[in-house]
Order: C-alpha cells, then sequence, then structure tokens
C-alpha cells in the first residue's frame, strides 16, 4: 500500500514519531509543500489508499473523494476536522481517523497572547528599527486596565481570557450560546456582539468556523471597533471578512491586528497583509509547538498501525459538542 503524508512544512513527521512498523507494510512519500490548488492534490494522491492530513491544512470535501478511488484510509490530526466530509468519506468507503488534541489549546492561547503582546507594545516594530540604527521610536500601552474581548470560550478562549483576568484587564466574552455562569466562571462578562466590538481594547477570535460564523466579523462589527482597538484572530481565517479588515487597517479604522490563519492558506505573495505596517502575521502556527507533534504523529501511526491490522481506532465524528471547541 502506499500512504502520502501532507503538508509536512518542516519535514519533521519521520522524526516525531517510529514510522518502522509502518514502513514495512507500505510506501511512505512526505509532500513538504502546499498544493496549489484541488486537481493538483488529486493528481498527486490518486494512487494512495493511506493518507494523514494536518489539520485542515488540506481539505476533504465530497469532489475529492469522489476522484481518489484507491483511497481506503484517511488520519487526521486532532479530534475533530470539519474539513474532512465525514458523510462523504463513509459513502466511499473511506476511514477517518484522528487523534488526541493534547495541550494544543495552550499552544493557540499562547500564541494569541504572543501577539497581543507584540502589537501593545510594538516588539517587531522596535526590532526592526533597532536593526536600522533607530532607537525608541514608538510608544506602548499597558495591558492593566484594559479591556479583552474573548468571542468563545472553549479551551482556547477560557485559557487566553484566564490571562488577560491574569494581566489585570477587563475580560468580556461572547458567543451565541454562552450563558452568563459559564462567562463568570471564565472570569468574564457576558455581553452582546455589538457591545464587546464597541469597548474592547483587545479582541480575541476564538470560535470554530461554520455558517453562522463566517464573515461573523464584518465591515458594520469591525465599524464599531475604537481606532485604538487591535483584532487577533488564531483561530480561522474566513470568521473575518478578509476585504473589511484589509480597508479597515489601510484608513487606521482600528489600530492593528494580529493574524494567523487566512481566508486561504499560505496567501499569496501579493496579498494585501504584507504592505501592511499595523498588521503582524504569523504562518497558522497555533499548534505547531514540539509538545503538539510529540502527541499527533505517534497517534496517527498507532491509527495507521490499528487500520492495517483491521481493527481502526480513534474514528472521528466531528462532534460539535467537544469540549476542545469554542
Amino acid at each position: 500500500m502506499r500512504l502520502a503524508i501532507l503538508s509536512d512544512y518542516q519535514n519533521v513527521a519521520l522524526t516525531f514519531a517510529d514510522w518502522s512498523d509502518v514502513a514495512r507494510q507500505t510506501t511512505i512519500d512526505v509532500f513538504t509543500e502546499p498544493f496549489q490548488n484541488q486537481q493538483q492534490m488529486i493528481q498527486s494522491l490518486k494512487d494512495y489508499e493511506i493518507i494523514c492530513a494536518m489539520r485542515e491544512r488540506v481539505a476533504f470535501p465530497r469532489s475529492v473523494f469522489e476522484q481518489l478511488p484507491n483511497l481506503k484510509f484517511l488520519a487526521t490530526t486532532g479530534e475533530v476536522n470539519f474539513s474532512i466530509d465525514l458523510s462523504a468519506a463513509a459513502d466511499y468507503g473511506v476511514i477517518v481517523s484522528g487523534t488526541d488534541n493534547g495541550s494544543g489549546y495552550a499552544a493557540t492561547a499562547e500564541l494569541a497572547w504572543g501577539l497581543i503582546l507584540d502589537l501593545t507594545r510594538n516588539i517587531t516594530r522596535e526590532h526592526n528599527a533597532l536593526l536600522q540604527g533607530k532607537w525608541q521610536t514608538t510608544i506602548g500601552r499597558d495591558l492593566r486596565g484594559l479591556t479583552l474581548g474573548v468571542l468563545g470560550l472553549g479551551n482556547i478562549g477560557r485559557t487566553v481570557a484566564g490571562y488577560g483576568y491574569a494581566f489585570g484587564m477587563n475580560v468580556l466574552s461572547w458567543s451565541k450560546h454562552m450563558t452568563q455562569q459559564q462567562a463568570a466562571e471564565a472570569g468574564a462578562t457576558l455581553v452582546p456582539l455589538e457591545t464587546l466590538m464597541a469597548e474592547a481594547d483587545v479582541i480575541s477570535i476564538h470560535l470554530i468556523l461554520s455558517d453562522r460564523t463566517r464573515n461573523l466579523i464584518d465591515d458594520r462589527m469591525l465599524g464599531r471597533m475604537k481606532p485604538s482597538a487591535i483584532l487577533i484572530n488564531t483561530s480561522r481565517g474566513p470568521i473575518v471578512q478578509e476585504t473589511a479588515l484589509i480597508e479597515a487597517l489601510q484608513e487606521r479604522r482600528i489600530a492593528g491586528a494580529g493574524l494567523d490563519v487566512f481566508e486561504h492558506e499560505p496567501i499569496a505573495l501579493d496579498h494585501p497583509y504584507r504592505s501592511l505596517d499595523n498588521v503582524l502575521l504569523t504562518p497558522h502556527l497555533g499548534y505547531v509547538t514540539e509538545e503538539t507533534y510529540n502527541l499527533f504523529f505517534p497517534q496517527i501511526v498507532e491509527n495507521v498501525a490499528a487500520f492495517l491490522a483491521g481493527a481502526p481506532i480513534r474514528l472521528c465524528t466531528n462532534d460539535l459538542s467537544h469540549p476542545f471547541l469554542q
């Protein structure tokens, strides 16, 4: 059997687990570059029976399953992956399994705070200025006393809210089905979305992407933000209407944005974000840590081995009630 490991951008998948037993039963190929489009992906993977995917870096809608007739087993990292059409997988006889999430929520929460601290104290901007021979070119802001707005209080959102409380911030929160008690347990105050957008100095998004949340933060919502406020998105790019955010940043209607996720990934070389001096960009690093990979890849190997033995484990259900979700 042929096995493909996808989106291994750092070329480390084979070093984070012992693949030797699997390698004796399969031919393993590692793809370290992203596919340019769906057709290239299908052409590259049409001969593989086993595919190992990293989170949502590659989507598997019905149209992909239709054109991968040899595919028998799809392994993904994480317990849920909404970029995989599980109904289509079942229709085409493809078994899908996942892994535990481990400390992924902590890793993403920490990255969100890295973006917050960088933007409020201008760390990257001052670093670049210093390399150019300049000294103290900006004035930062204290976090203590500011208001943090957290959209979504799943594992990641609760962790982000807790860090905000530790910094001495007033914490507001919102999600569609959140209760006041749930917010209070995270040290936050539940408010309407419009209120959160208007009152928060720092807004951090921790919602799952769905039809309900796609383009949730549009021009109207961005228009409610303070000119001094910053927006952080380590969740999913399409939750924020990209063209509206670009315009808000270009026109300085908000102070800045810290973005780890994008509408299309990787972003194009000529993307407008790359030319803005009030946006801080990272290449979807939220869960990319040694601790997370030390969990993901060994369990992927276990899942593949179990499938080859005829007893698949950790089958995916994309359960919306999972506590990891926001």
